[in-house]
């Protein structure tokens, strides 16, 4: 699964990237037309690119729920809840907080149970992050389906989270056995690519893949540890109000 979201990650990168190289060569706004050599000269084609719904100057916020899709031991979810600003109709900013909900899976569990004594499976569960984006928001698109026309817009969003999370250093490392828990903060970066279908001029429902990346020290039994990189993948459904 966590293959498959880097492969649809990478796949949007693609895409964006496509996009932009194409804006760059041939920005179209509302009430731009094109000139084709080969129709009547009197005809001119226009193109169609007003919006139907505005997001420039409105607040919006979401609330919703999803799962979190990384750590090979721990199955979660995630409750999210956001607040944000289009000052401009393609640029705004977003403050998310998501809490979060974790345990060990089945894997875990086979593999603690492996051999005579067992293994010790090192597993990090996320319980919340907050943090601070700053949205982009050029492309939208109408889509025709069933004789209704649905309007989404591709949201974008980068910036930095504070995550909490939860571990069994202390179980792994010299203690097979005692559960207790170590938890710690980190500071990341954190990126969010999201759908937003619109239902209304103002309701709407979002599709928000949430990744934060941060540093923490890798777990290790004899040796000193080394800082290396982890990453929380979240993937939540939401309904959001826009006033």
């Amino acid at each position: 699964m966590k293959r498959f979201l880097k492969l649809f990650s990478l796949s949007l990168s693609i895409c964006f990237f496509t996009f932009f190289v194409i804006s760059e060569k041939a920005e179209a706004a509302e009430g731009d037309t094109y000139s084709f050599s080969w129709l009547d000269p009197d005809k001119e084609v226009f193109v169609l690119q007003n919006r139907k719904f505005r997001k420039a100057g409105r607040l919006h916020l979401n609330v919703g729920a999803g799962l979190t899709t990384s750590g090979a031991f721990v199955d979660a979810t995630t409750f999210q809840g956001r607040a944000g600003y289009f000052f401009k109709e393609d640029w705004g900013f977003e403050v998310l907080y998501s809490l979060n909900s974790g345990k060990e899976n089945s894997t875990a569990t086979s593999l603690r149970n492996e051999g005579s004594s067992g293994s010790v499976p090192f597993r990090r569960i996320v319980d919340s992050y907050i943090g601070g984006m700053v949205l982009w928001s050029p492309f939208y698109a109408k889509i025709n389906t069933f004789n209704t026309i649905i309007y989404l817009d591709w949201i974008i969003g980068a910036g930095v989270a504070k995550l909490e999370e939860t571990n069994n250093l202390i179980e792994f490392t010299t203690t097979p056995g005692n559960d207790a828990a170590t938890t710690l903060s980190h500071t990341g970066v954190m990126w969010d690519t999201g759908l937003k279908f619109y239902l209304n001029q103002n309701f709407d429902v979002r599709l928000d893949l949430t990744v934060v990346h941060y540093k923490a020290d890798k777990a290790v039994r004899n040796g000193t540890p080394e800082s290396v990189y982890y990453s929380n993948w979240d993937l939540a459904f939401s309904l959001g109000y826009s006033f």
